[in-house]
């Protein structure tokens, strides 16, 4: 079961401009004209190190499922600037590109193409708003939860965010790319369901106020649930009644049953000191291991305040600083027209040249490397090149910035890897997503072999992101003729 399957088709989630771009290459005759479209970003969210791959199975559904209804067709038509040849060929459209991508889960960097799409110019610029919308969003939410996964330092970090996310594919599909960025699950039912994120929950402060006494509903609770016994106990107070009302409740149901409690929930106040003296209590009782959650507008950096004052927590629910990712709420990923074919078959270097440098494309059909060191796995640096080139991993590698050509570094005794795979060839799929916990596992991996001066939250070290000489010297000749191939 998918996401998309519960919805309408998505092929009019489109900008309009798509369409009437579309119409008018269809009118001039240069719509089945082959072009080359890249997505990359310009900016880590958070001012972050590297950012994390997410959404490309929902891009996967959407273009198997890409098709316009009579209602769609009906619809444009009532527009009254289509041509009735392009909305035929709407109504009979077949998908025919080639699609390259970066698997789920890999970290990504500024300026790298993410997904690459070749194709019939009517289909390539149709494609633009939902890979955006949907690598955006997913991407941004992974990335945020990664950081806030490594901040708890190997503590479990569960997703609680569905109540304030921007609608239900925010909530859905943002905890399905925080699962994959490490978080343990989450607290939304739907997302596993569809997609197998663990799902999991106990009782909010209502539970307790519904009975007589925070006895009586800590009680109550045990006895339904005498396996997963976790009790939240700052309804009222957490020191002077909540955490004592806990322990006899453990003593008095529990240990009769010869059961352990799971744990306690803490979701107001000073987390530090209320944790710490919660701690103490549990441990004279004899609760050792009886776990200590905490939820309450938490974030990477709260919680990594929380660890460094010795705060006696297990557990981290993470709610809206996740699932909004409310210090960065944008990923910037665009989608640039890179390359066209020419008649003869040629492929021809695009760009878009701007005042402001940071909005200037790298051109041409493209192949992004990853180069590794062989002893230590680590990741040196990504080289971006021209889509025929190949790195020769066996031979020394000169690296240079592409703003500031002057540094230069060689590289030895590492690996080249190919950042993209192929994702469909003529229209027809030929990758399979993985499992979700396939994906997760090689996001942990993969983020394993970035530096810590990478990971770092605070003024990370820039990962270099290069150009091949070759495309290096394309784009400079491009620049200087002001965007036109000679």
């Amino acid at each position: 079961m998918s996401f998309l399957s519960k919805k309408q088709n998505y092929t009019m989630l489109c900008d309009f401009y798509e369409l009437t771009m579309g119409n008018g290459y269809f009118r001039r005759g240069i719509g089945d004209r082959k072009v080359y479209f890249d997505m990359f970003f310009r900016k880590v969210p958070d001012g972050g190190g590297f950012a994390i791959m997410a959404g490309l199975e929902q891009v996967i559904e959407y273009l198997n499922d890409l098709h316009f209804s009579k209602e769609d067709i009906e619809f444009l038509r009532s527009k009254g600037c289509f041509d009735e040849g392009f909305l035929k060929y709407l109504e009979d459209f077949k998908f025919e590109c080639d699609v390259y991508a970066i698997p789920e889960g890999t970290p990504i960097f500024p300026g790298e193409p993410v997904i690459t799409v070749c194709g019939p110019a009517v289909q390539a610029q149709l494609l633009e708003t939902f890979i955006l919308l949907t690598v955006n969003h997913q991407s941004l939410i992974a990335t945020k939860a990664n950081r806030i996964v490594r901040a708890a330092q190997g503590r479990p970090v569960a997703e609680f965010g569905s109540r304030r996310a921007q609608g239900p594919a925010g909530a859905v599909l943002g905890a399905r790319a925080a699962y994959i960025a490490g978080c343990t699950g989450t607290a939304c039912v739907l997302s596993d369901e569809l997609f197998g994120v663990p799902c999991s929950g106990t009782m909010a402060h209502s539970w307790v106020q519904m009975f007589d006494s925070e006895y009586e509903a800590f009680k109550v609770y045990a006895e339904e649930y005498p396996d997963n016994t976790l009790l939240l106990v700052d309804t009222y107070n957490v020191l002077e009644s909540g955490v004592p009302t806990a322990i006899k409740v453990f003593d008095e149901v529990l240990k009769p049953l010869g059961k352990r409690p799971l744990g306690i929930r803490i979701d107001s106040g000073d987390i530090t000191y209320l944790s710490k003296r919660a701690r103490k209590m549990l441990d004279a009782a004899g609760y050792e291991d009886c776990r200590i959650f905490v939820t309450n507008s938490l974030d990477e950096y709260i919680i990594s305040d929380l660890i460094s004052q010795g705060a006696c927590v297990d557990n981290f629910g993470v709610g809206e600083r996740l699932i909004t990712s409310k210090s960065e709420p944008v990923f910037g990923g665009v989608y640039k027209l890179a390359a066209v074919e020419d008649k003869d078959g040629n492929i021809v270097p695009k760009i878009k040249i701007s005042e402001n440098v940071a909005k200037i494309s790298t051109p041409h059909f493209k192949k992004p490397y990853r180069l590794f060191e062989r002893e230590t796995g680590k990741a040196i640096a990504d080289l971006i090149c021209v889509y025929d080139e190949t790195v020769d991993d066996t031979k020394p590698l000169v690296l240079f910035d592409p703003d500031y050509k002057w540094k230069k570094k060689k590289v030895t005794n590492f690996v080249a890897k190919e950042l993209q795979i192929p994702v469909f060839i003529g229209g027809k799929q030929v990758y399979q997503s993985p499992d979700i916990k396939e994906i997760r596992e090689y996001c942990a991996q993969q983020v394993g072999t970035l530096w810590d001066e990478v990971l770092r939250f605070e003024n990370p070290h820039s990962y270099y992101v290069d150009l091949s000489q070759k495309l290096w010297d394309i784009k400079q000749d491009l620049l200087e003729k002001g965007g036109v191939k000679a």
